[in-house]
């Protein structure tokens, strides 16, 4: 299908020191087709700085056409999520983290299958393909590949990472879904619920991944690793 601008949603906790640098690679990425940028920032009532430093960029940047949200109360990832998704005005919709871990000059890999007309949604997989990965924790990559395992098992897609960030929507659709989760269960959920649709299309192309260490500032824990199982066994058997 023809698309024109693509909504870029970005949930943001505590991420002060560092939202000018993603910002920076989001502002620098050309985009295929001459496609236009939306940027969504999503400020879930952060304890830093990171609401000063995203109200100075967007007054130093203002051909970056970003969109600022805040929440009065932190309500997780996935509500963060929520609504950027709901302010999406763009014809596609792509998730990307405020952190450093995923790089925004990829949204043309994840672009290309839409604009040739094949795919409805692409996620972005950290464990197929040539691009550089870190090397970080085995047992967080064997927790990944098992929900994306148990999540395949019940959606029947053959996907090889679920729990990747970057996943792009046909905006509509994506606005379609009745999302409840609001901290990690989101893309257990947002998995579930987009298998479901008749004659969806999705694809899967490999990422680059720069991961971080706990030190460096990751928030995921075991206990979002119990929250995604019972989403997805949630999201596939019971809704």
């Amino acid at each position: 299908m023809p698309i024109s601008k693509l909504s870029i949603v970005i949930p943001a906790y505590n991420e002060g020191k560092t939202i000018h640098e993603i910002l920076d690679k989001v502002k620098a990425v050309q985009l295929i087709n001459n496609i236009t940028k939306e940027v969504i920032l999503v400020n879930d009532y952060s304890t830093d700085d990171t609401e000063e430093a995203i109200l100075r960029y967007k007054d130093a940047n203002p051909e970056l056409n970003i969109q600022y949200y805040k929440h009065e109360k932190n309500k997780g990832k996935g509500a963060a999520l929520h609504t950027g998704i709901e302010k999406a005005t763009g014809d596609f919709t792509v998730i990307q983290d405020a952190d450093l871990e995923y790089d925004p000059e990829e949204f043309n890999i994840l672009l290309k299958p839409i604009v040739n007309g094949f795919a409805d949604v692409v996620y972005g997989s950290r464990f197929m393909g040539g691009n550089p990965h870190r090397i970080l924790f085995f047992w967080h990559s064997i927790g990944n590949k098992f929900l994306t395992f148990l999540s395949n098992m019940f959606t029947n897609l053959n996907l090889t990472d679920m729990e990747t960030c970057y996943k792009m929507f046909n905006t509509k659709t994506l606005q379609s879904l009745n999302l409840k989760e609001q901290r990690f269960g989101f893309e257990p959920e947002v998995t579930a619920k987009i298998a479901r649709i008749p004659k969806i299309r999705i694809y899967e192309v490999g990422i680059s991944y720069y991961g971080r260490t706990f030190e460096e500032g990751k928030h995921i824990g075991w206990k979002d690793g119990f929250r995604a199982i019972y989403s997805i066994l949630k999201y596939n058997l019971f809704q």
